[in-house]
């Protein structure tokens, strides 16, 4: 490939004298001074945008990288924005355990102080609900967290929430955007950590924001006196990130004995004993199921960085020495199953209950919701989606309907209305209740999974994905989009003859808004999702099955059989 060499050394150039970590700044002088144009290239060749969780990528110097000049950057265009929309503007910010998310979180305070702008932030680690939660209880315009989520330890990120707690969506998220790409690096307003702190622009959150999110958290339980000192064992792992805290607090509040992984306990931007610091990756889990085994755990529980995502696992003999890790759409059948019930059974609200989900997760859920005479609203991906859900209830349409339950197949949950992000938190305390209502029964979480099915109908699902790095791969991905969407009804993929196609980038009579998502729907019943992820240089595909009545088995055996068709074809 050809570069444009004196465009490369510019960029650099301005780089290099806008970055005031030695580290980043380096690897772009070394670059240059070895005329590594490929390199340069990389990391310029465009600059980090906002996708469906705000700014991420690699750490590492130049545009296309994490780091301490796009932080700043990006936070001047906040700050300009926010000056617009408030006259006296305030945000909360939070950092995880990963790599430089304590100092990108004082760049970012450092930038809104400097434009005027009053800023709690926390002086340890905290996750994204308890940052959410902080959002609506100190009422900042706006609240920031530097996490990466479940991504390996080489990435960092920068998650901007608006006043109501979710993350900014259309046209906040848009604005913040342009005024950030605009922001050139002479623009950057600056002011030393003491300025700030004197000023009074730069506090820190106060200790009561923490009290009242675990005040909110003991309160949502539906049974508080069955999970009261119940004499069972949970095991868990925050994956050496911000779950820790919160989550053994909450159990240790109610009386329950919490056994954690002692090599994950500990905060570490590396994640040393994990490929990806994810629950949904059974080697991440590894550890704290072993730990289960040992101590006998009755329900064993995974949280990522940044304490979103929740991860379970249960025993299946009585004998609890053998486990079996759940996807990410069980857990939400189950979550789901048990608070409909139990919202039902004891006449917590007389209003109809509303579950929303993002449009990759089981209709399970769906058809659960709708047997026990809810709503169940499908959104795009991202959980920014399941909040705005939640804001409507705020308006008329809260007379009639109650928010019960929002879930994606990506392990994210919400059981509070308090929060308005995934909250792996407050989750992990309905899942242990949910397990400790089910024991009391005689039952295993297993069995109430089987006898959903038995009610509502077996459906599994495959998720896979294709990764596309660099320039090159985001040229590939518009091009297998594009390839797929050429397809009509009538043509075969995977075997399988399609049906109908519902393309959302039209936004045309699809009831979603404008997305680069396509559903194809085959005359066998299947159906497969596939998007860009808005975060990742992926192409994710999600493949949908549902077994006829009494069925399941035949459709187990012939799984992945199926699940290799799709695979080859894609």
């Amino acid at each position: 490939m050809a570069y444009n060499e004196k465009d490369l050394r510019n960029k650099a150039e301005i780089y290099i004298q806008a970055e005031h970590e030695t580290t980043f700044r380096k690897e772009v002088e070394d670059d240059l001074l070895a005329k590594n144009w490929e390199s340069l290239y990389d990391r310029f060749y465009t600059s980090l945008a906002f996708g469906t969780a705000g700014m991420r990528g690699v750490l590492g110097g130049g545009t296309n990288r994490m780091n301490c000049y796009m932080v700043r950057k990006v936070t001047q265009g906040l700050s300009d924005y926010l000056s617009e929309e408030s006259s006296n503007p305030s945000v909360v910010i939070a950092y995880d355990s990963r790599n430089y998310s304590e100092l990108f979180a004082m760049d970012a305070s450092l930038v809104l102080a400097a434009n005027g702008v009053s800023v709690f932030l926390y002086d340890t680690l905290h996750p994204v609900p308890m940052l959410s939660f902080a959002v609506r209880y100190l009422q900042t315009t706006a609240g920031i967290v530097i996490t990466a989520s479940h991504n390996p330890s080489k990435y960092n990120g920068y998650k901007v929430y608006w006043r109501d707690g979710g993350q900014v969506t259309p046209p906040h998220d848009f604005s913040i955007a342009e005024r950030a790409n605009s922001v050139k690096f002479e623009n950057i307003k600056e002011i030393t950590e003491q300025s700030a702190r004197s000023k009074g622009l730069l506090v820190p959150v106060p200790d009561k924001v923490d009290q009242a999110y675990y005040h909110m958290a003991l309160a949502s339980l539906r049974r508080p006196s069955l999970v009261q000192n119940s004499p069972i064992t949970v095991a868990y792992t925050p994956l050496h990130g911000t779950g820790n805290v919160p989550v053994r607090h909450l159990l240790d509040q109610v009386g329950i004995r919490c056994v954690v992984v002692p090599e994950q306990e500990m905060p570490d931007g590396n994640f040393p004993t994990v490929v990806l610091p994810n629950p949904e990756s059974a080697q991440a889990m590894e550890r704290v199921l072993s730990l289960a085994k040992s101590e006998k755990a009755d329900i064993v529980l995974g949280t990522d960085p940044d304490a979103d995502r929740l991860g379970i696992a249960i025993p299946l003999t009585k004998q609890k020495d053998t486990y079996r890790l759940l996807s990410g759409n069980q857990i939400a059948t189950l979550l789901c199953d048990y608070l409909i019930n139990t919202a039902t059974e004891l006449g917590l609200n007389s209003k109809k209950p509303l579950c929303v989900k993002s449009l990759v997760t089981t209709d399970l859920v769906k058809r659960i919701t709708e047997a026990h005479g809810g709503t169940c609203k499908d959104v795009l991906t991202g959980f920014k989606y399941i909040a705005e859900q939640i804001a409507d209830l705020e308006g008329e349409r809260g007379e009639l309907e109650y928010f019960l339950f929002g879930c994606e197949e990506s392990y994210g949950y919400l059981t509070v209305p308090q929060v308005r992000d995934k909250d792996a938190v407050s989750s992990a305390l309905a899942a242990v209740e949910m397990m400790c209502y089910y024991a009391e029964q005689g039952l295993t979480l297993q069995e109430r999974l089987d006898a959903i099915y038995q009610e509502y109908g077996y459906s599994t699902e495959a998720v896979f994905s294709r990764d596309y790095e660099g320039a090159a791969g985001k040229e590939k991905m518009a091009s297998i989009m594009a390839n797929l969407r050429n397809l009509k009804q009538g043509d075969q993929l995977g075997g399988k003859v399609i049906a109908s196609i519902s393309d959302l980038l039209s936004g045309k009579e699809t009831g979603f808004p404008s997305s680069d998502v396509l559903i194809l729907y085959f005359e066998t019943g299947e159906k497969l999702v596939v998007r860009p992820s808005g975060t990742e240089p992926k192409i994710k595909y999600y493949l949908f099955v549902t077994a006829q009545k009494g069925g399941r088995k035949e459709l187990e055996e012939k799984l992945p059989d199926l699940i290799e068709s799709f695979k080859v074809a894609l």
